[in-house]
């Protein structure tokens, strides 16, 4: 490649990149006004409604005070792994969008076949998205052991088992889906639900959809699952940080909570296929970025609705129902795909026959 090609492709990989983390970062701000309204009307108060129309600069004037809030770093902190620990949390919720499909587009009829709209359509994209996303608790690590406070480095030990948990689930449950795809990659998943809602996934693997998806938020560390924040420990692992360090946390935090819910309508919900083959003129990347918006609108639903879990009780749910579930369930997936007479019952949803 000569330097000009190089030089292009850089900045198609830049464009790329932005045209994720931009859309990403202000959907952030915005879900955490939406969070604020949908909690007040929940609890019978109105929420944040005093900047701009309706409240709708609230995001606005809280990033602009953050970004102004002077960061403090402790005298005693490891000043290299203070700093880097939010972005270690931060960039492994931002990259794993990159084999994410929002959906297909011919661009106006100019490619003859539709492409993939996503920044690489990888064949272990299932895979590549489950190593990546694992890869954030790093950054709790850092950030409690950096902190040189008995506070974050027990938040970040509580964190770190409960991520460690709850993904072995998530892991075996997603197991599942390979096996009725026979594909790691997410745009063959999303072909293989294609046909209407009796195709999806969610039909045959229920359960596996209710695991993946409290798993979920019990890796997200979100309500009823957030034991790293509970009053015995201040703010947990990100109590000595402030300013858009602690900023940078919350990004990753609600970055990994639409991811999960991109994963979960991708795995389960059908992708961009609409319910009814007939809507299916209505453009895929609606009904896929619908499907998300309802799941992250369950996530604050659950924040506003469950009181929080004791640490045994959410190690018990995750090691001691989950996990056994989740391996029956494999099990019973491949009696039925690999016993005669009983194929016939899993057939309807099996792509790779």
């Amino acid at each position: 490649m000569t330097p000009i090609d190089m030089a292009i492709q850089a900045g198609i990989w830049a464009l790329e990149i932005l045209a994720i983390a931009a859309p990403v970062a202000l959907s952030v701000a915005y879900i955490t006004y939406f969070e604020r309204r949908i909690i007040g009307w929940v609890q019978v108060r109105q929420g944040c409604n005093r900047v701009g129309p309706a409240g709708l600069l609230q995001p606005l004037a809280d990033g602009l005070k953050l970004f102004l809030k002077e960061t403090i770093i402790p005298a005693r902190a490891n000043k290299l792994l203070f700093v880097g620990a939010p972005l270690m949390s931060l960039v492994p919720a931002l990259i794993a969008f990159a084999v994410v499909p929002f959906g297909e587009t011919s661009l106006f009829g100019i490619w003859d076949t539709p492409h993939v709209m996503a920044i690489s359509n990888l064949n272990m994209g299932l895979l590549y998205v489950m190593a990546i996303s694992s890869l954030s608790i790093y950054g709790v690590l850092m950030a409690g052991w950096a902190s040189n406070s008995k506070y974050p480095i027990i938040g970040s030990i509580r964190s770190t088992c409960q991520m460690i948990s709850y993904e072995i689930s998530m892991g075996f449950g997603l197991v599942t889906v390979m096996m009725l795809a026979g594909s790691l990659n997410l745009s063959d998943i999303v072909h293989a639900q294609a046909g209407g809602i009796l195709h999806w996934y969610m039909i045959p693997l229920f359960p596996m959809l209710i695991v993946y998806f409290i798993s979920g938020c019990a890796e997200v560390g979100r309500t009823p699952f957030d034991l790293t924040e509970t009053e015995e420990l201040v703010s947990g692992y990100h109590t000595e940080y402030s300013g858009m360090w602690f900023a940078t946390f919350s990004l990753a935090e609600y970055g990994a909570m639409i991811l999960i819910s991109l994963m979960t309508s991708i795995m389960f919900l059908g992708g961009w296929y609409a319910p009814i083959p007939a809507l299916d003129v209505i453009p895929g990347t609606f009904w896929l970025l619908g499907k998300t918006a309802f799941l992250i609108f369950v996530f604050i639903w659950f924040r506003a609705t469950f009181p929080r879990y004791r640490y045994d009780q959410m190690m018990r749910l995750g090691w001691k129902i989950f996990l056994p579930w989740t391996l029956g369930w494999i099990f019973v997936m491949g009696l039925c795909i690999y016993t005669p007479g009983l194929d016939n019952i899993i057939d309807f949803w099996l792509a790779w026959r």
